[in-house]
């Protein structure tokens, strides 16, 4: 699709890529080339998103009186494009796209002037406590307690599924505050210190081999009650906004051309025998591409409504829908695309850092990791069945 800019936007657009030239280096690239997770380790991660907040664009989406650097939609589709384009790292978005909208909208001025700031300056680095064993799409029934005691909560419990719980320091979390006849009125939405005595994070490890997600444990954690947004027992209408910018708050289709570019790279090479002279897999190749572009409209119009101020709303979980299941049939003609290669496990992690030459080209080696690890996207932030139903109800009327 082609967008026409104005003077100041293609002034913009070159400001950008200067910046991108003079801030990525050589090894935050390969290093994100070569991460088949949904999240850069922090060592590449937050230190694009210091670089970022140097240059005043730490939290493209936040009111320009919280950090955010006042862009036009133009402007944020424009450094979201070139960002894709250049290949830089993904900062830790559950600070800056997740829990930061939900403290900006509905936490207290002494929590806003906290943890804003580190959030935007890659200070704090942040996990989401949402699933549990017995409790992923049906969320509103998770079990982790909190009773208060004075000016705390005791907090014991379990969270599954935990992305990057080993290296965060910090935590929101929805825990159940009351039993209520209606589960999801009991539920409180609160901030957690990751280094509070009583707390254990078990790492899991996904089938592609990285370990990204984690189990955490809370045995008698104490977490101030100053720490809980907004009002108790209004955790689940939180947690749901938050959920919604999960799901559509991101410009999801440049990354999944950026995607469909490398698979496409790598088709045309000799090192796969030129696979895209197969006519089935040009085809599809062509497919995707025409889903992408769909995707990106539909995007567009939901970035004009986050410009001004508002949620992304019900769309978010057709969103979430389409972005899942175009990321599995990328990565699903990757693997095709490299064949036999495919059959070829490296266990080492990060893969940025092998000690000697592996056995297949180097671009090749995270292409089963990610379709693999890719299996979860149609799961994690809400299964397909569940954006469904928000779409049939919310949308169609139905």
């Amino acid at each position: 699709m082609d967008l026409t800019f104005s003077a100041e936007e293609r002034a913009f657009e070159k400001e950008v890529r200067d910046f991108i030239a003079a801030s990525l280096t050589p090894e935050m690239k390969r290093a994100t080339a070569l991460t088949p997770s949904v999240f850069s380790d922090p060592d590449i991660g937050m230190a694009w998103q210091r670089a970022l907040h140097k240059n005043g664009w730490g939290a493209p989406g936040w009111p320009v009186e919280h950090g955010g650097p006042d862009w036009t939609p133009a402007q944020r589709w424009i450094f979201e494009a070139e960002c894709a384009r250049a290949g830089v790292p993904n900062v830790n978005v559950m600070g800056v796209k997740m829990v930061g909208p939900v403290i900006i909208g509905f936490g207290s001025p002494e929590q806003k002037n906290f943890y804003l700031p580190r959030i935007v300056s890659g200070e704090d680095y942040w996990c989401q406590g949402y699933s549990e064993p017995g409790s992923g799409s049906d969320l509103a029934s998770l079990k982790t307690r909190a009773v208060r005691d004075g000016d705390d909560y005791v907090i014991n419990g379990t969270k599954i599924w935990t992305t990057h719980a080993h290296h965060a320091n910090r935590m929101f979390a929805l825990v159940r505050t009351h039993d209520t006849e209606r589960q999801q009125d009991g539920i409180s939405f609160v901030l957690i210190d990751m280094k509070s005595p009583g707390i254990t994070t078990r790492p899991i490890l996904t089938i592609g081999g990285d370990h990204e997600v984690n189990q955490v444990f809370f045995d008698d954690v104490r977490v101030p009650v100053a720490n809980r947004v907004g009002e108790e027992g209004k955790g689940w209408t939180y947690g749901k906004y938050l959920l919604e910018f999960e799901r559509g708050s991101g410009i999801a289709s440049a990354k999944l051309r950026d995607a469909l570019r490398t698979v496409s790279d790598l088709a045309e090479s000799d090192v796969t025998g030129r696979a895209i002279d197969d006519p089935d897999i040009a085809v599809r190749m062509s497919e995707i591409e025409v889903d992408i572009d769909a995707l990106e409209m539909t995007e567009l119009r939901v970035l004009s409504a986050l410009q001004t101020g508002q949620n992304p709303g019900a769309v978010s979980s057709l969103l979430k829908l389409r972005v899942s299941e175009i990321r599995q049939a990328v990565t699903r003609l990757g693997v095709e695309v490299i064949g036999n290669d495919g059959l070829y496990v490296e266990p080492m992690r990060p893969l940025y850092r092998l000690n000697e030459q592996p056995a297949i080209p180097e671009n090749m080696l995270p292409v089963v990791p990610e379709y693999l690890n890719g299996r979860a996207y149609t799961i994690f932030g809400g299964s397909s069945e569940i954006q469904r139903e928000i779409v049939a109800k919310m949308v169609l009327g139905l």
